[in-house]
């Protein structure tokens, strides 16, 4: 691990023990705030000194954390932190007359607060340690209401679990955006972004360890002219059957990437240069006779100790190899057979976009579900006595019903383009539902008012700000107003319920709003050439996908444009990768400096651009093109081609093949007449 990485990670548990600290030093100081405000009430010396004692023990791990981050006690002190915050919440209801009193629901809100920080495997003895302490306050202090701990306990149970079930969720979202920002679109190895993170990691462990390393280059000889000849969609299929050929001949954990057009680059942990010498012959063999190429390599520490060495060493090497014999292009038969021989199509990996809004309406669906079944369950087992038991059983009924049909209607809604109209709609009437419950039960002082506080927390969580904020206010109005209008056991106990729910839902927004943060960021690293800063393939197709829906609907006219940079390949190999990466950028940049914002430029791969056209009418298609052409005369020539939508072909593909096809008849009938200059 490079220094950098780790530093960035001692910082995270830096801040996960913070976190958790800041988190645990809720509850007491909202039981000394409560105890300093009633000092009439009973207990007031000991809960003072029980929630000052918890605020130091949170105030010095606060402190301690860097220390803390940097031993072995990190994992023992969060988990005791957390047993501080659970007893001592305990301990403060139990002063307080038991878990009907105001802080009845500190343990239920702590156990939320904590387990959104705590170690996964902690977990389940969080949950543990949690029933307990609050059923010891429920059989020792004042009596409850009946069925009110059983209740409690189903309700804030249901709502961790679904709480923690999605952020696991989140992460898991956020784990593969990752994995896809790293990986090429069209290969599936390694992108140039992806495999420097490894190489660099890789290169600092065997630094530390004193493992030898090899870095090997490949460069496909006469890939241009391939696909000059066969077209660039058999080129594609090609250079994945050499990412697939060359992580067949490595170990399960040596890396391949495609850090170019027609390069790749694989990383050897514990590899010397006698092993080395071995492998790059295994992998020379197997690209032979399809796609062969010019391969280099250095090791560490034998040839070089630094990144920039080792890439220099290697890239020599690969130049000087190329130039030591001559290669014939592959026959169209090998050709054929190696694209046949991929196991995919020659696609990208993605994320489902709509996959965060699908799951949030899912679980919003499964908390109203959950909690209208407690209700009914309430009303058939515990609320003999009350004199709206049916009515309480059959709003409780239609609650299961609508979270029913929200659950099941999870994927349809999360396409919708009225999506935050119609969870304003459903969230009316969930409010309503809990609202009606909670007035024919008493009050905000019975069982059936965690219909209105527990499912906050998760909305927060789910939803973005834009919509939680007016879903919430609703809820906190529906349960005061019912407070105020319905009963009460106390203006302390309705306040700090519902200042409870809200702390919590605040914590659980800030949760959400971190997460979509940083899955933006890989949303937007995920469709960006690592190079140029350009759409990559995949951004580019799913750009391509959108505006074809306004298309359909008649909005605009779309046309794509293939650019192929003509002699690109004697850039890199007389004057350097370097060289030849500055000409790419230099293009990319030139070539979004002449169009209009709403177009989209890409680089699909090596020296080919791509260009969708969304602002200018179709007929005006090969002016633009011959206008980017000239812009781009400045420093190379270029072969282009054109196609239109609805008189080129209907989607991506056949525009693609289309495009590409004049492109290489114009390259074809002036070809080796034009270069690049850098």
């Amino acid at each position: 691990m490079s220094a950098g990485t780790a530093g960035r990670a001692a910082h995270r548990r830096v801040a996960a023990i913070r976190s958790g600290a800041v988190r645990g030093m809720g509850g007491p100081g909202i039981g000394l705030l409560y105890a300093l405000a009633t000092p009439a009430g009973p207990h007031r010396p000991a809960m003072l000194a029980v929630a000052t004692a918890m605020l130091l023990v949170g105030g010095l791990t606060w402190g301690s954390a860097p220390r803390v981050a940097a031993s072995r006690a990190e994992v023992p002190v969060r988990i005791a932190g957390v047993l501080v915050a659970i007893l001592g919440s305990a301990l403060l209801s139990l002063l307080d007359g038991g878990i009907a009193s105001p802080l009845g629901a500190l343990v239920p809100f702590s156990l939320i607060f904590l387990a959104l920080v705590t170690p996964p495997r902690a977990l389940a003895v969080l949950a543990l340690v949690g029933a307990a302490a609050y059923w010891a306050v429920a059989l020792l202090g004042a009596p409850a209401p009946p069925g009110y701990a059983t209740v409690f306990t189903l309700a804030f149970g249901g709502l961790g679990y679904l709480c923690v079930r999605h952020a696991g969720a989140l992460v898991s979202l956020r784990r593969r955006l990752a994995e896809v920002s790293r990986a090429d679109p069209l290969t599936q190895a390694l992108n140039r972004r992806g495999f420097d993170e490894r190489f660099a990691a890789e290169l600092a462990e065997a630094q530390r360890s004193g493992e030898p390393l090899t870095l090997v280059f490949a460069d496909l000889d006469g890939f241009k002219e391939i696909n000059d000849r066969y077209g660039h969609q058999s080129g594609d299929r090609l250079l994945t059957w050499t990412a697939d050929r060359l992580a067949a001949e490595l170990r399960a954990h040596d890396a391949v990437g495609r850090i170019g057009g027609d390069e790749f680059a694989v990383v050897l942990s514990g590899t010397g240069p006698e092993g080395a010498a071995v492998v790059v012959e295994r992998l020379r063999e197997s690209l032979d006779g399809v796609v062969p190429a010019s391969i280099g390599y250095a090791c560490f520490p034998a040839d070089a100790a630094t990144p920039e060495d080792l890439w220099r060493l290697a890239d020599s090497r690969a130049y000087a190899d190329k130039t030591a014999g001559e290669r014939t292009l592959p026959a169209p038969d090998d050709v054929a057979r190696a694209s046949d021989a991929v196991d995919r199509p020659a696609s990208v990996r993605r994320v489902p976009r709509r996959e965060r809004r699908r799951r949030s309406i899912a679980d919003m669906g499964w908390i109203a579900l959950f909690d209208s079944c407690i209700g009914v369950f309430y009303a058939v087992v515990f609320a003999a006595a009350q004199p709206h038991r049916l009515g309480i059983g059959l709003i409780a009924g239609a609650g299961c019903v609508v979270g029913g049909g929200l659950i099941l209607g999870a994927d349809r809604l999360s396409r919708a383009e009225s999506a935050r109209q119609l969870m304003l709609g459903y969230a009316l009437v969930m409010a309503a539902v809990g609202g009606s419950l909670t007035a024919l039960n008493g009050g905000s002082g019975t069982v059936c008012a965690l219909s209105i506080l527990v499912p906050m927390p998760l909305i927060a969580l789910g939803t973005p700000a834009r919509v939680a904020v007016p879903i919430l206010t609703l809820y906190a109005s529906v349960y005061v107003a019912v407070a105020l209008w319905v009963g009460m056991p106390s203006g302390w106990f309705t306040a700090l319920h519902l200042v409870g729910a809200v702390a919590v839902s605040v914590v659980c927004g800030a949760q959400g709003r971190a997460a979509a943060r940083q899955r933006r960021r890989l949303t937007e690293l995920s469709r960006a050439d690592v190079l140029t800063d350009v759409l990559n393939r995949r951004g580019f197709e799913e750009r391509f996908t959108a505006e074809l829906a306004h298309a359909d609907r008649g909005d605009r006219a779309l046309a794509l444009l293939i650019y192929d940079l003509d002699g690109f390949k004697r850039v890199n190999d007389e004057r350097g990768h370097a060289a030849g990466d500055e000409l790419l950028c230099w293009v990319a940049g030139t070539l979004a400096a002449n169009l209009h914002p709403h177009d989209a430029v890409g680089r699909l791969g090596g020296d080919e651009f791509v260009v969708l056209l969304t602002s200018d009418p179709a007929g005006d298609a090969a002016t633009v093109a011959e206008r980017l052409r000239g812009a781009l005369a400045e420093r190379t020539s270029a072969s282009v081609g054109v196609a239109v939508l609805g008189v080129d072909g209907e989607d991506f593909d056949s525009l693609y093949a289309h495009a590409d096809a004049q492109l290489y008849a114009e390259k074809t009938t002036r070809g080796g007449r034009r270069r690049a200059r850098a």
